[in-house]
């Protein structure tokens, strides 16, 4: 992207390098600023532009040539959170419309929310690969947390589950479970057979970040890992 042209003239250029007809760049120019919602900034230089409308152009201008594989490095990085999932949602329309994308990012939500596939980078090398839910599984730790009302019910609960970490000030438990619909009503009718009744239930599955720490213990702050996430 040229910061002393017009994002319009960017795209121009663009159609020109890939030998368009003038009329043909001239359209395809129309429909993608249309697109990406940049038809008002068009005539400004491309240097006056947020970060997302950066963001937004240099998609655009990749998208004159009809590619059906886009590299994005970490498209989203600086990007308040509007900007974050409107580009999210361009992504995921790019997908929609037949186009491989390949993601690197530091976000790990991001690459939960928008990736078929993931790979895990670290010193170079892949550690891990797959789904989002596959790599979750790697990792242990799944577990509920139950909030009780009053001490005489922590206590009973306690002594029912026996597997459970207790916390006595804050009246909590703590036990394994991998938070299925069938784990969780195993639990619940457990309690529910004793008579006691939590006042809170909160379940905890490991997450992608759980799954890079896991992987990188032994990073150092100079490490350059990364995620790369495929679709």
């Amino acid at each position: 992207m040229d910061g002393l042209i017009t994002g319009e003239e960017n795209m121009l250029l663009m159609a020109d390098l890939h030998h368009l007809p003038r009329a043909e760049g001239r359209r395809i120019t129309a429909h993608l600023l249309e697109r990406f919602g940049l038809t008002d900034a068009a005539g400004k230089p491309a240097s006056t532009y947020s970060g997302g409308m950066k963001r937004r152009l240099d998609i655009a201008m990749t998208l004159v040539g009809d590619p059906r594989v886009i590299f994005l490095d970490e498209p989203t990085t600086g990007l308040d959170p509007r900007s974050r999932h409107t580009m999210w949602q361009i992504i995921r329309e790019l997908v929609t419309g037949g186009t491989t994308v390949l993601l690197t990012t530091q976000y790990l939500e991001e690459a939960d929310q928008l990736a078929d596939r993931i790979a895990v980078l670290h010193n170079g090398r892949i550690t891990a690969e797959g789904t989002a839910a596959e790599l979750k599984r790697i990792v242990p730790g799944g577990h509920v947390q139950l909030r009780f009302t009053d001490p005489a019910t922590h206590r009973r609960a306690a002594a029912l589950l026996t597997d459970a970490t207790s916390d006595t000030d804050a009246l909590t438990l703590r036990t394994p479970n991998d938070g299925s619909p069938r784990a969780l009503r195993t639990l619940l009718d457990r309690l529910d057979t004793a008579g006691v009744e939590a006042a809170e239930l909160t379940v905890h599955t490991p997450d992608l970040d759980d799954v890079f720490l896991a992987l990188t213990d032994d990073t150092t702050p100079d490490d350059q890992a990364t995620k790369e996430a495929t679709r």
